[in-house]
């Protein structure tokens, strides 16, 4: 039986991946701060239907000596580190924290791996906001990055450490640049489910608004799902290399909002009101991935549209708050 070790298994794609990995008969281990083996409730919420088959063990992202026990009492055969500050608004908040929690974790977690468990096939969780002020459209593995958020450094940086110790000590190090992937398990400070979770107040007479920031910018949206079977493709493979994991379609934030709204038969315009605090300090207007690679050599697909995101999102919401 094949053991996998997970960061961020308390986040959306921890969960479904821990999903799909318990399904292929992996015995899964997750890293979690001891803060939510202390409220469970709260903060594991994602991971009820599967408590009884995942193994959590206390550990941070800040503590190399942590990773590094727990690595060593694993020996995982496959890590997928998905555990990041990754609100990129919040990442102009507190911009230290994140760049200081993001490289460092992936450092702690590749040199615990490389020290303890060097067979281990690794997976970092790049991201499409590490290509920025793009240079071109869409954006394809070679494209140059150019980061417009401290969160996008602090991914650019974790992108070069996974490659360097690729190269420097063979190590099967894999990085996924994952465009924006969504689900009804997206966390309420992202704006997709900011907007999914809003619509159903409103529906359900809850809430009687919705405030947003800039509704130009054009995302590549897809079903978290969908891209976390591609990450367990990568390290399925024979040699490490890096995807990039999009649908290739691009639709603004109003057109979100609008397939949102439509869906629960109202009309945006009558509760979306613009605030200029929602705008961020540098914006990325349009991030469009081109998944050829991922399809011709992982032949991953994605399965999930996006009108059938957007209503799959705003009926859970619609579900879980009636």
């Amino acid at each position: 039986m094949k053991k996998a070790l997970i960061t961020g298994i308390t986040g959306q794609d921890g969960a479904y991946l821990s999903r799909l990995l318990i399904d292929k008969g992996y015995e899964v281990h997750g890293v979690v701060r001891r803060v939510a083996l202390e409220d469970p409730e709260h903060r594991l919420w994602r991971l009820r239907p599967v408590m009884d088959k995942i193994n959590l063990h206390s550990g941070s992202l800040e503590s190399y000596a942590s990773l590094f026990d727990v690595v060593e009492k694993i020996k995982p055969d496959e890590c997928y580190h998905l555990g990041a500050q990754s609100f990129v608004s919040y990442s102009f908040e507190d911009e230290f924290s994140t760049i200081s929690t993001n490289i460092n974790g992936t450092h702690y977690m590749l040199s615990a791996i490389k020290n303890r468990a060097p067979k281990c096939k690794f997976y970092f969780a790049g991201s499409s906001e590490m290509f920025g002020q793009v240079r071109e459209i869409p954006q394809k593995e070679t494209t140059p990055f150019h980061p417009r958020s401290p969160y996008g450094i602090s991914k650019v940086a974790g992108f070069e450490l996974t490659r360097n110790y690729r190269e420097a000590y063979g190590l099967f190090t894999c990085n996924g640049i994952l465009f924006n992937h969504e689900s009804p398990m997206r966390g309420y400070e992202f704006v997709t489910r900011k907007i999914t979770s809003a619509v159903a107040k409103i529906k359900l007479g809850i809430a009687k608004e919705l405030r947003l920031g800039n509704l130009d910018a054009k995302r590549d949206w897809g079903f978290a799902g969908d891209y976390c079977e591609a990450m367990h493709l990568m390290l399925q493979q024979d040699k490490p290399d890096d995807y990039v994991v999009a649908t290739g379609e691009t639709y603004t934030v109003k057109e979100f909002v609008d397939a949102a709204f439509r869906h629960a038969g109202l009309n945006w315009e009558d509760y979306v009101k613009i605030d200029e605090k929602f705008y961020r300090p540098s914006e990325v207007h349009e991030l469009k991935g081109d998944a050829s690679k991922a399809k011709k050599i992982l032949g991953w697909q994605p399965k999930v549209n996006f009108e059938g995101l957007v209503k799959m999102m705003v009926d859970e919401d619609i579900k879980r708050l009636s």
